[in-house]
């Protein structure tokens, strides 16, 4: 049953996907996300409903504007199949529920903070302080505990004194995420953050093989590996945790 509701939540979660786009192109502008309608960033045109359908529109036009062929970011389909696939697997995890719904949001949320952190190196205020309260509130009145609370403060504050240690390495931006991380996974979100942080090392390992020292001027959106933690954390947190701990 649960499998049929998230394979059902796809086509809900591919439809948000395509709003996150909208609000990623937005945003950073400071610009409605609600009006006017999508239109090619390029000529203008609005984007009609055949060619405004999540992934297949993208597949059909091959990655261009019908009208002037400019180029369609592969975001934009990378953003609609990660949105449902994460929309499906909160149903899939928590069934057809409240904490199903307030996951969901937690998601779209990050996936729409990874995007605009990758692309424009800023996590906005706009999107991510609101959603923390709005967490924090749903998540104390499906479970009333301090521990999310805690958890919001924690994590912030953990991230706030390693900016002031070392303030080029993230930025204010990535302290608030902590506070939505924090407020959302309550407990497990020791393991949002360090999986953020190996995650991390990654591209700045690549970086520091292909640049040496020289390296250490070269900026990486911290944003989208906290995001990768966080959704780490929200579904095998626990266990994770858990396993740390006996270790």
């Amino acid at each position: 049953m649960s499998e049929a509701l998230a394979a059902f939540a796809l086509a809900p979660g591919l439809a948000l996907g395509s709003f996150l786009n909208v609000v990623v192109a937005r945003v950073p502008m400071r610009r409605s996300i609600v009006r006017p309608p999508s239109a090619c960033m390029s000529c203008g045109h609005e984007v009609g409903w055949r060619d405004n359908i999540p992934v297949f529109s993208y597949l059909l036009l091959r990655g261009r504007c019908r009208h002037c062929s400019a180029g369609i970011g592969w975001q934009y389909p990378v953003v609609e199949l990660v949105t449902a696939g994460l929309v499906a697997g909160c149903v899939l995890a928590f069934g057809l529920s409240a904490h199903a719904a307030v996951a969901s949001f937690f998601c779209l949320v990050l996936v729409a903070i990874a995007a605009i952190d990758f692309e424009h190196q800023v996590v906005p205020n706009r999107i991510v302080v609101p959603a923390a309260a709005v967490v924090l509130v749903v998540q104390t009145i499906l479970e009333p505990s301090p521990e999310w609370l805690i958890g919001a403060f924690a994590a912030a504050l953990f991230l706030f004194l390693a900016v002031l240690a070392y303030p080029k390495g993230m930025g204010m931006g990535d302290v608030k995420l902590a506070l939505l991380l924090g407020a959302m996974l309550g407990r497990t979100v020791p393991v949002a953050l360090m999986m953020g942080m190996l995650a991390a090392l990654v591209p700045a390992a690549i970086l520091f093989a292909k640049f040496g020292t020289a390296a250490r001027k070269r900026a990486i959106p911290f944003a989208p590996f906290l995001a990768f933690g966080g959704i780490v954390a929200l579904f095998v947190g626990e266990p994770l945790l858990h396993a740390y701990l006996r270790i």
